[in-house]
């Protein structure tokens, strides 16, 4: 029975470790992102506050919680349903795969950039 209790409390212990470094992890990448990036929703455009940013996520573009580069490339902000939206998209890509050209179009990833014209607006204001 001392064998089972102490197996109980490593593998309690591994799980409450395992938490708290994510919880870490989560913290420093979004902490940087928020930082780093406009309050504004990649896909949907919509903006956030300082009441709302609780609804604004970080979304990894290669799906890869690790991979936190210093320069944010991996990154992208987006709101609570599209980040949502994103994530069952890609959930049903890998289980389902993608044949057809419309179908890999629906399923691209991160395809939409609200900011890809915002430097010729900004120069065309001048």
């Amino acid at each position: 029975m001392i064998s089972k209790n102490k197996h109980a409390k490593s593998s309690n212990q591994i799980i409450a470790d395992a938490r708290r470094d994510k919880e870490e992890r989560e913290k420093g990448y979004r902490e940087k992102s928020l930082k780093m990036y406009p309050w504004v929703c990649g896909r949907c455009a919509r903006t956030f506050d300082h009441k709302t940013v609780r609804e604004l996520t970080v979304h990894h573009k290669d799906h890869n919680h690790d991979n936190n580069p210093e320069d944010g490339s991996n990154w992208e902000l987006l709101c609570l349903y599209c980040h949502d939206n994103e994530h069952s998209r890609y959930e049903e890509q890998m289980r389902y795969g993608s044949s057809s050209a419309a179908t890999k179009e629906n399923h691209s990833s991160t395809g939409h950039n609200p900011f890809a014209n915002l430097k010729a607006l900004l120069e065309s204001k001048k």
